[in-house]
């Protein structure tokens, strides 16, 4: 039996809408040089996994979870009794949120946000810290959103990689989404751009083949993680 989840989606379909819509991929970023990356759409659906638990357990209320997706970490966060706000331009992606219990916002990070210059948790993972294809521009912008003593906590690329650029989600018909400008960042550039910006890394590691750091403004004393 063929069910509407078997049947390729139309031409005119974004595959990043689709993904939001039934939780299974495969969808893909592709960047302008032809190579494509593969999301982990089934991740962003799932419970937080390990390496996600090890960024929870570094949270301190407020949390404001940047492109926050179908929601995942900021409702795990709530079930915590910790206070986290999703953020994210893709209206399904909020509607996902809320619906499962999260609390949500359609916004981009460069709008006007609540509580601005009081989170004490500002979030970055799952390749957010390409938002905007500038990350020093993006990294300036959180800077404005946290506490003096608030940290951020960013996800960076396993590899050695600084490139920025324009790409697009992509399905394995072809099928793509409007473009978007978009970076790539490994634990050395990210350390770059935030010694350009008085940032300083309180912290950095690894799990799951997955890398993280921990950002706060220099002379804050950020709570070094665990």
């Amino acid at each position: 039996m063929t069910t509407d989840e078997d049947r390729p989606p139309s031409a005119g379909s974004d595959p990043y809408t689709l993904i939001l819509r039934t939780g299974h991929g495969p969808v893909y970023l592709r960047l302008p040089d032809g190579r494509r990356i593969r999301m982990p759409v089934q991740r962003w659906h799932a419970p937080p996994t390990t390496a996600d638990e090890t960024v929870l357990d570094r949270c301190t209320a407020p949390v404001l979870d940047i492109g926050c997706g179908p929601g995942r970490l900021c409702r795990a966060l709530l079930r915590r009794g910790i206070f986290a706000l999703g953020v994210d331009v893709a209206p399904l992606a909020v509607a996902r949120t809320t619906a499962l219990g999260g609390l949500a916002l359609h916004r981009s990070v460069f709008d006007r946000l609540p509580a601005e210059g009081g989170w004490h948790t500002v979030l970055l993972t799952d390749g957010n810290i390409g938002i905007g294809g500038n990350p020093s521009a993006l990294l300036r912008r959180c800077l404005q959103l946290i506490a003096p003593t608030g940290v951020l906590l960013v996800e960076v690329d396993p590899h050695d990689i600084d490139e920025t650029g324009t790409a697009w989600f992509e399905d394995d018909y072809g099928h793509r989404g409007p473009s978007f400008p978009w970076a790539r960042l490994g634990a050395p550039a990210l350390h770059r751009v935030a010694e350009g910006l008085s940032l300083s890394v309180a912290g950095q590691w690894t799990s799951d083949h997955r890398c993280f750091l921990a950002l706060g403004p220099h002379g804050s004393g950020p709570r070094r993680p665990r």
